[in-house]
Order: C-alpha cells, then structure tokens, then sequence
C-alpha cells in the first residue's frame, strides 16, 4: 500500500471518530456491566455477538415444557431533548431498560438479557460512562444481563452534544405460563401500580408546554422536588414485582404496560371486543407533575389520558375475589397498588373501550 506524505494524511480522528475514547469507554463500563451478570450469561463484552445459554429450569426450579422466547425493542423518544439539555445523563438508561422489559413482562416472561445501541456525533467518555452505568441499573433492577450493544460515533449525523439510544430486551417463559387476556372476564378488578412520573412518554408535549410556560427547570414542583427532578425521574421497573406476585400463585388475567398512548390506548390493547374497562379517576392519587403540566398546557383532561399515564405506569387485571389479596401483596413488594376500577360488558360488536369517570 502506498504510504501517504504525513503531513496531508488523514486519519479516523481527523474525520471525528476516535477509537481510542472508544476503546477507553469500553473499560469505563466493564464493572457496570458485570454487576449484571446472572445464570446463564456466557462469557462478558467485547466479543461480536453476546452469548446466552437457553435455560433449562424456571426460577422455582421446575423445568420448562414449552419455553417461548419474548422480545421488545424501544427507545426513550424526546426524554433525551430534555436529559441532553438539563444535562442530567444518570437515569435515562434506566429508562431504555425500563421500556423494554416492562413491554415483555406483559407476557409474563422473565427478562433475561438486554442490548443496547448508543450512537453520537462526537465519543464524550465520561458521559457515555454515565448513560451506560444508567443502563446497568436499569438491568439489574429487572434482573437481565447486559451482554453488549454498540456505541457509534457518527460525525455528520449527531450534532454538538446530541446522542441517541435504543435498545432490546429478550425474556422468556413457558408457555402454558403466557398471560392470556381472553381469561378477562365482565366483573373482573383493575388494579393501578403508580408511575414515577410521566416515564418516557409524552415529552414532545412535556417540552412545548415548557417552552409555553417559560418556566426554569429549577421550578420548585411542591416542597419536595423541582421540575426536572419529576420530569426525569427514572421509569419504573415493574418486573420483580410483577413475577413475584405470580410466583405467589395470584392469577393474573391481563398486564398493560401504560407506555405511549397513555390509559386510554394501551388498556383496551388487552381487552377482546365487547369488554370496556371502567376507571375511577378519584381512586388513585394522581402526582403534582401531572397537574402543573395540564395547568401550564391548558391541556384537557381526555388528552392527558391519552398522552400520559397519569400516575399508573402498570395496569393488572384479576378476579374481583383476588383484588384485595392482589392489592395487599403489591404493596409488600413495594409498589403502590390500589383498585382503579372494573371490567365492563358493552356491545359485543364493538371494539374494546375505556370510560375514565
């Protein structure tokens, strides 16, 4: 190959990428990444693909029948506008954990490991240290192993300190164990497991009500929090709780994750045509981020059901003779857990509803 007069080459750095920050990020996190480490990771980062052996076993120890593999991808949309520019990078990998396992917990599958996707214009090491520290966090509260992702340096594509983050999760559980929302029957109990705020949805709409009110961010929200420390508060991780409470033998008829689309889209998700689910607003207590943003955006009620989740980030479905022991059982796994309202029969040849009274 010919050699290129030195004082003219061009090299990687030249064109932005550095992969000497790249190389230093991957040791920054090797710590992170192996606090994450369960039964059946194999080997640790660095390798070309991330292995996992299948297990054999249940957590309880029993084998599996017919296990089925369950996966979710998503990312924490606009959330990132905001964590970029209050520059507050600690839990938004939280978030991109949270989205995922808490989208397969719905199946009732246990998260078994997660990958992720970090791209940028430009490699800051320290931050990218951080987010991924986040994403750590975010795996061992659902008890998944990190077993790789990808950081991109993209010059051209990301500007100034933007970045962006995806990533996947896969779980699984056996099959005759599959949460089948046909199993919701008229009469049935809704039970509501609070947010921690708005989660990572909505923010398109978080952020132009910031801009209308003109606000700081250092608002203080009530005598506990400032506005960005509601607004980025990590997603909640309902996981543990979630299998816990079937390990217990709760029967649960049906999950809904209260992601985009608020309560109104995502509980009718598990509904078969003819059942409407039936909410009492005044059942549960709703957090003040949600009042200052309906207040500042004039926003009406019916659109911030439809946007957000108004302080019910998990939605269970059960017999109305379990919901006390449900409820009760919640609580001690650390959840916030209250009867939100009932299952309800509608014309059979309409689509599945919702009422929010």
């Amino acid at each position: 190959m010919q050699t290129n007069d030195p004082d003219t080459a061009l090299t990687y750095r030249d064109a932005g990428v550095d992969i000497e920050a790249g190389n230093s990020l991957v040791d920054r996190i090797r710590p992170a990444v192996k606090s994450t480490s369960r039964p059946g990771l194999l080997g640790g980062i660095g390798g070309f693909g991330g292995l996992f052996e299948m297990p054999t076993h249940k957590p309880d120890g029993t084998p599996y029948t017919a296990p089925v593999m369950v996966s979710g991808t998503d990312g924490v949309g606009t959330k990132l506008r905001l964590a970029i520019d209050a520059n507050r990078h600690e839990s938004i990998g939280i978030d991109l954990v949270a989205m995922c396992v808490n989208d397969i917990v719905v199946s009732g599958a246990e998260p078994l490991f997660f990958l992720d996707y970090f791209a940028s214009g430009h490699l800051d090491v320290d931050r990218g240290a951080t987010i991924i520290e986040g994403i750590a966090e975010g795996c061992r509260q659902a008890g998944a192993a990190l077993v790789g992702g990808e950081t991109a340096e993209m010059p051209g594509m990301y500007h100034g300190d933007d970045y962006d983050l995806a990533g996947f999760a896969v779980g699984i559980v056996d099959k005759p164990d599959l949460i089948d929302p046909s199993s919701v029957t008229p009469g049935d109990a809704i039970i509501g497991l609070a947010s921690s705020g708005p989660h990572s949805n909505g923010f398109s709409l978080i952020r132009a009500i910031l801009e209308k009110a003109q606000q700081p961010l250092t608002t203080a929200l009530n005598a506990e929090t400032t506005l960005v420390d509601a607004l980025m508060a990590p997603t909640r991780i309902y996981v543990k709780s979630l299998l816990a409470a079937r390990q217990h033998g709760i029967p649960i008829n049906a999950l809904a994750h209260i992601t985009g689309g608020g309560l109104t889209e995502n509980i009718p998700r598990v509904l078969r045509p003819g059942l409407q689910a039936q909410l009492d607003s005044q059942s549960w207590k709703q957090q003040d981020i949600f009042a200052w943003l309906q207040l500042h955006g004039n926003v009406s009620t019916e659109e911030m059901h439809r946007v957000f989740n108004c302080s019910i980030g998990m939605v269970v479905i059960v017999d109305t003779d379990v919901a006390d022991t449900t409820v009760q059982l919640f609580n001690e796994l650390g959840e916030s857990a209250s009867v939100i309202g009932r299952i309800a029969e509608s014309d059979s040849s309409s689509p599945a509803s919702i009422v929010i009274s």
